[in-house]
């Protein structure tokens, strides 16, 4: 059997009993047993009524978070001409078209972030198989398929967090540094409950938001009290 460190157990002991917190004594505690030598990101987990499976029961969407994310974020643009220019003064890290296909297909995809205009989707739809599975596919319902490329690139590169419903109705995220102070946690935290909350789709059945969890990287988990944290 694995040794369990001091600072694990010690957090271990700190979280034990502790459920259906606010978001206010969550992120305390969380802040309080986040020790390790660098800056953890808290991360959130919400599971949902849903089965995404079924085209109606689909949740995606986007949120800005109101203190970013405490991440740079390398954005890549598939574009041409004058949109091209556009991206790359926006701040993009990567600007191409069947080049940048081109050296996806060969593996390297160093962003974390694809963003398109719309005359460059039969380039990028033969990219689905690579794109899809990492949540990188441009998508017009968050706003990664459009002309206005200047604002896209700007909302990516401030901390705006795309999410997407896996397996099991499962939403999951990255939504800030544990550098933060608590009040930024706690405001990306409701920022994000919101988005998702918003996004409940039509198909959804009998009670949509059913936990929330949240931890730092390296910490255990706290779930939160659902109502509370959907109402603030």
């Amino acid at each position: 059997m694995a040794k369990t460190g001091k600072r694990t157990a010690a957090a271990r002991a700190a979280f034990e009993g502790k459920n259906n917190l606010s978001v206010a004594e969550a992120v305390a505690l969380i802040k309080a047993n986040a020790k390790t030598k660098f800056d953890e990101t808290l991360d959130i987990a919400l599971s949902l009524g849903v089965d995404p499976r079924h085209a109606d029961q689909m949740v995606r969407g986007v949120c800005a978070l109101p203190n970013g994310t405490g991440k740079t974020v390398r954005v890549a643009v598939f574009a041409r001409n004058e949109k091209a220019d556009e991206a790359t003064a926006a701040g993009a890290d990567i600007v191409g078209a069947e080049d940048l296909m081109e050296a996806i297909q060969a593996g390297k995809i160093d962003f974390d972030r694809c963003i398109a205009t719309p005359d460059m989707m039969g380039i990028v739809g033969r990219l689905g198989k690579i794109l899809g599975p990492r949540n990188l596919m441009p998508n017009p319902r968050v706003g990664t398929v459009t002309m206005d490329v200047k604002a896209a690139v700007e909302a990516a590169k401030a901390g705006e967090v795309q999410f997407k419903a896996e397996k099991g109705g499962v939403v999951h995220a990255g939504i800030g540094k544990m550098s933060f102070d608590e009040a930024k946690l706690a405001e990306n935290i409701k920022a994000f409950v919101s988005a998702v909350n918003k996004a409940k789709p039509a198909g959804a059945k009998g009670t949509y938001m059913k936990k929330i969890a949240l931890s730092s990287t390296m910490g255990p988990g706290v779930a939160l009290d659902v109502a509370s944290a959907v109402g603030e």
